[in-house]
């Protein structure tokens, strides 16, 4: 059905014991969906032998050393075994309800499926009982918001051709949202999907979170992505996934409402 592909962090720390759970879920999750790991960093090779699955080395990076996005995706193309793909961060976990609303969308047509993660730490041995895991993230986990998006479905393909983004740099996400929306459906499955982030700083930029959303190189995806225009967020998509059924996501008109504001700002301004 689908393969899955992710770019971890270096395996150190309390980062490393949040991406074996990711991955852990993500075995879990069958023989429907193929698990690729991307890059070169500390424990990747070693990570993705223990656990079975996939992994490219030598991805493509910029002239200070983060990795692309264009050439990871190109990549995992090279190698997939479905004609899904899931792209999603690597502290992430993952239940089986994501692949019941991949059924619910799945189409001819192209779509992007993504929606809200859960804060809320986790021991892998939960794992042992999603059902129960799931349940505890529903009472207890929080949602993080329309605008931090950290899993996307989609059809190989749709961002083709995708800029050459810098991974773990703001802007690139909302440019796939952007990007959607141009080809077919945006479906948030927020209401549907229970998935969970497992919080953790950025120690493993130089300069902390500062560095992956207003430093040079997320200022140069803003640039790739095509400006502010195109920073897209949950309130962007066109649909909402609920109880297994589509709907219209009404809340899209959020979008409009703002742009209407800040012309009218503007118009003001030049009186």
């Amino acid at each position: 059905m689908v393969t899955l592909f992710s770019l971890p962090k270096p395996f150190g720390g309390d980062a490393a014991a949040a991406q074996e759970t990711a991955l852990a879920s993500w075995r879990a999750l069958g023989d429907e969906v193929q698990v690729v790991l991307v890059g070169d960093e500390l424990g990747i090779a070693e990570a993705a032998k223990a656990a079975g699955v996939e992994h490219i080395a030598d991805v493509a990076r910029s002239p200070t050393g983060t990795p692309r996005l264009d050439d990871a995706f190109a990549r995992v193309d090279a190698i997939a075994r479905h004609p899904l793909r899931l792209f999603v961060n690597a502290d992430i976990v993952l239940l089986p309800d994501l692949l019941d609303a991949v059924r619910v969308v799945r189409a001819d047509r192209p779509f992007l499926l993504v929606g809200q993660t859960r804060d809320l730490r986790v021991v892998r041995e939960e794992l042992e009982d999603r059902t129960k895991l799931r349940a505890r993230a529903l009472a207890e986990g929080r949602l993080r918001g329309a605008v931090a998006i950290d899993w996307f479905v989609f059809p190989a393909g749709l961002f083709d051709p995708m800029p050459p983004f810098l991974v773990g740099r703001a802007s690139f996400d909302n440019w796939m949202i952007w990007r959607g929306r141009q080809e077919g459906p945006v479906v948030d499955a927020t209401a549907d999907v229970v998935a969970i982030h497992q919080p953790h700083d950025y120690g493993h930029l130089a300069g902390g979170l500062n560095e992956a959303y207003f430093g040079a190189e997320a200022q140069e995806n803003m640039r790739l992505a095509g400006g502010k225009t195109r920073m897209y967020t949950l309130h962007d998509a066109s649909h909402r996934l609920v109880a297994g059924r589509l709907r219209r996501n009404h809340g899209a008109i959020m979008r409009w409402r703002d742009v209407l504001r800040r012309i009218a700002y503007k118009l003001r301004r030049l009186r």
